[in-house]
């Protein structure tokens, strides 16, 4: 049995989202066992009426909801008592729970998990790694996509071995495509940071590295994992996702305009539908927090039910996989003592 603790507050559909998702994902996995955390009173309310395996199902009572305008340092020691500082604390003090899953505040989960759970040996610094869906129905993940505003090259590497791995062991790739995220093609392009990250990544044996790659070419399918800074790895997400997103408003806008583009509509109605599933993040899980001793995902904060049984599929499926023991294996071979 695999025991994953859900924070149901702090997403903009929560608690409802989380509670039917929670239900959905135990009636889709047999050995799964959730812990709920948050007000048990909502929470009862929420689960009463509903069919569900009782015996694989406990909440954790937490009182107070961390809002994601609230600074991460302060509600750490202030909110002790709300539904994500609690979760953290059980994951951190119960060995037979294997992770958690949130849609609450970024912020406050990288930096609670930091400081409650911390790192696998030899990791300098846990990443942020998302995953995007590609024009040739596989997968892309991108890693860091802010978690670490400013990274050096032996972050880099780091963030390409775990995210390799995580590929690998989590999706089935095998032998991950890996590229570094850079302003052109050419070896020498970039700065100082990525000319040196470039040549860390070629003499990396674990990696099947490919060189650069520029950001018009993440769902290309030319590549399995995207290695960056969080900063530029969050520019480059939230700008194919709205970019994703805007030209699907367009369509629709366009469509609506004419009649005979209306006739048109409902004849490939089915191919619409299928390329809305396809830009539609519901459908692909959360970001994993790579390189904490206890697997930590985040799901975006509009998450809704489909969202969050994927959330729990893929914390159940990286837990199955033992993922963290096998990234400690590699990572400590080119252990760095950076802070």
């Amino acid at each position: 049995m695999i025991k994953i603790i859900l924070d149901c507050y702090g997403g903009d559909h929560c608690p409802e989202a989380c509670v039917d998702g929670a239900i959905e994902a135990l009636a889709a996995i047999p050995d799964l066992y959730l812990i709920l955390s948050g007000d048990e009173t909502d929470l009862r309310k929420q689960l009463e009426g509903k069919q569900y395996d009782a015996a694989r199902l406990e909440i954790l009572h937490a009182p107070q909801v961390i809002g994601c305008d609230e600074r991460p340092t302060d509600v750490i020691r202030m909110k002790r008592d709300s539904s994500m500082i609690k979760a953290i604390r059980l994951l951190r003090d119960d060995d037979s729970v294997a992770a958690m899953v949130s849609t609450g505040s970024s912020g406050a989960l990288v930096a609670a998990a930091l400081t409650r759970i911390g790192r696998l040996p030899g990791v300098i610094r846990p990443a942020f790694c998302p995953i995007l869906p590609t024009i040739n129905g596989g997968l892309v993940s991108v890693c860091d996509s802010g978690a670490n505003l400013e990274c050096t090259p032996e972050h880099l590497r780091q963030f390409a071995i775990m995210a390799s791995l995580y590929m690998e062991n989590v999706y089935g790739v095998q032998k991950p495509r890996v590229a570094l995220l850079n302003v052109g093609k050419e070896a020498e392009k970039g700065d100082e940071m990525r000319q040196t990250a470039y040549k860390l990544l070629s003499e990396t044996a674990e990696l099947n590295f490919v060189g650069n790659m520029e950001s018009r070419d993440l769902l290309s399918g030319n590549y399995d994992v995207v290695v960056c800074d969080g900063f530029a790895g969050n520019v480059l997400l939230k700008a194919t996702e709205g970019t994703a997103m805007e030209l699907l408003i367009k369509l629709k806008k366009d469509i609506y305009s004419s009649w005979v583009y209306k006739l048109g509509a409902a004849i490939m109605a089915k191919m619409f539908k299928a390329e809305k599933d396809f830009f539609n993040y519901q459908n692909y899980g959360g970001s994993v927090l790579l390189g904490t001793s206890k697997v930590v995902i985040k799901g975006h904060g509009s998450s809704r039910k489909e969202a969050v049984v994927k959330c729990l599929e893929q914390a159940w499926r990286i837990q199955s996989s033992e993922l963290n023991a096998k990234t400690e294996a590699v990572i400590c071979k080119y252990e760095h003592y950076e802070l």
